[in-house]
């Protein structure tokens, strides 16, 4: 349990990326996400009001955001994103859930960065495997750092159960050269630019 969320299990995976079939590069990319699958206290029945429990997820948000700095060092981070899988017995809204409690404990994590947490979500059966999105941290639009990892569990979720992730990395794209702002141009300091 944490503070109230029924906690079956937690996962942590880690990729170190040494070159993409370019050369190897003096320092590899390390791309780690932290996943949590939970009860849904809403499986099989249609609750109104869902904000209490967007609430109460921020304690697991701030968990999983933690493990991650612990390992990536919150001054190496320089992408995020956030991602959930419903199990079959709940609603896509129950993910939704997450774009507050998870990217507020990502911002509060690493110093509150500037760029939109990325997410996505969707309601599945058990083991699907999702690609949460990556941008920069700072400045969305730092196409260097548009990339992906994915995540699941392979018992997760089970039908009345939710996986709530959430991902960093210690960069963007080993053999990054599709142009576009670079993250040494990030000058207006809005979370796009």
């Amino acid at each position: 349990m944490i503070d109230g969320i029924d906690v079956r299990k937690t996962s942590i995976v880690v990729e170190t990326v040494h070159h993409e079939g370019g050369p190897r590069v003096a320092e590899p990319l390390r791309l780690a996400s932290a996943a949590a699958v939970i009860r849904n206290p809403f499986a099989g029945r249609y609750e109104p009001d869902l904000l209490e429990f967007q609430t109460e997820l921020r304690s697991l948000g701030a968990v999983l955001a933690t493990e991650l700095v612990d390992l990536l060092d919150t001054k190496n981070v320089q992408a995020y994103g956030k991602g959930a899988i419903v199990g079959v017995a709940g609603e896509l809204e129950h993910g939704a859930l997450w774009h507050e409690a998870g990217g507020w404990a990502m911002r509060e994590a690493l110093g509150d960065p500037k760029a939109i947490v990325p997410s996505t979500k969707v309601v599945a059966a058990t083991g699907y495997r999702l690609l949460i999105p990556l941008h920069h941290i700072e400045a969305a639009y730092v196409r260097s750092h548009f990339n992906t990892i994915e995540v699941g569990i392979q018992d997760a979720p089970r039908p009345d159960e939710i996986l709530y992730a959430l991902a960093m990395a210690t960069g963007g794209r080993v053999h990054a050269r599709a142009g576009g702002l670079s993250a040494a141009e990030i000058s207006v300091h809005d979370g796009n630019r």
